[in-house]
């Protein structure tokens, strides 16, 4: 059995040295051997040290949790967004240097890495050119979604040619959490609050906003793919049923959200066992978050589980394959 983990993240340093030349955000600094990226004004993520940069180190990592059969799915992860704060110009030529970096890394790692799309969302028409030039050019699997774009949130009607276009293409929307979102309510005690509970309401308001627009209703082909198991929605859906009648949606808001496919990044297998309750063992999909957490601790994490042999391969698997296109 082909082992997919869907959640990984590795960076071409090519990207963050283009950044650290910036002289205004977004842009990145150095830190050791590792970058620190800045945003919003110097707002910006802890340092990223080497192991970031060090796709051969990833791919071993990955394999001797699973297996030599292992295959990941590259993504952004926060960095989904930065592209936008930039002049549009700037983000289409930074993307196509981005994914092309993903691309070229797919092409050197056959069956092992597959990677995803930056897409700058500012402009519309940038993004449809920089969309087809990842998929159809590049053969890239996925692409990343942020929570905001500059000032906008992702349910700007001006974007439905884009969500059209990806819908079209058969490859999902991947939403990650950002850190740009809730900044001001959500600071101190060294990022905690953000990064156990922030990160994951960023990643649930993109969610239901996808779902409150009506775009996942216009759009039924468009898959998305949750990280972190959902993050805050399959625990509130009930709520989010009783609260939000959303004038025009023809069904409950828990009737899109059961389309939404989540990873198993979540270090308890209470959250597990309620995802496989909520979503069922089709739309969960194996994740690790390299090298944020351990790929030991997810296997260790879906082992306390208890799944049957059928539901493991399909979380381990064949749900991946399918998602993203292995095959």
């Amino acid at each position: 059995m082909r082992v997919v983990d869907t959640h990984f993240h590795w960076f071409p340093r090519s990207h963050f040295e283009t950044m650290a030349a910036r002289a205004s955000h977004p842009r990145t600094e150095r830190v050791g051997d590792g970058y620190r990226y800045l945003y919003n004004e110097g707002r910006g993520f802890i340092p990223l040290p080497a192991v970031w940069f060090d796709l051969d180190h990833g791919l071993a990592t990955a394999a001797a949790a699973t297996g030599d059969s292992t295959t990941v799915v590259c993504t952004t992860g926060v960095l989904a967004g930065m592209l936008d704060q930039m002049p549009a110009a700037e983000a289409l030529d930074e993307a196509y240097a981005y994914n092309e970096e993903i691309a070229a890394a797919q092409r050197r790692h056959p069956g092992r890495f597959f990677g995803t799309a930056a897409v700058p969302l500012q402009d519309t028409e940038t993004a449809l050119k920089v969309l087809d030039h990842a998929v159809g050019s590049l053969d890239l699997r996925g692409v990343n979604l942020p929570s905001m774009i500059g000032s906008e949130t992702v349910d700007a009607a001006r974007l439905e040619p884009f969500y059209a276009r990806v819908a079209e293409l058969g490859v999902p929307l991947i939403v990650h959490p950002t850190d740009l979102a809730f900044n001001e309510v959500l600071t101190g005690y060294a990022d905690g609050i953000q990064r156990s509970l922030g990160r994951l309401l960023d990643s649930s308001v993109t969610v239901l906003r996808l779902i409150f627009s009506g775009i996942l209703e216009r759009h039924p082909s468009l898959r998305v793919v949750q990280t972190h198991a959902g993050g805050l929605l399959p625990y509130q859906a009930g709520r989010i049923d009783k609260n939000a009648r959303i004038e025009g949606l023809p069904s409950l808001p828990s009737h899109y959200l059961r389309r939404i496919f989540v990873d198993t990044v979540a270090p308890q297998s209470l959250t597990i066992r309620t995802a496989l309750e909520y979503y069922g063992a089709d739309q969960i999909l194996y994740g690790t978050d390299h090298p944020c957490w351990s790929p030991s601790a997810a296997v260790s994490v879906l082992d306390e589980s208890a799944l049957s042999e059928e539901v493991r391969t399909k979380i381990y698997s064949t749900n991946a394959e399918s998602v993203f296109r292995l095959d």
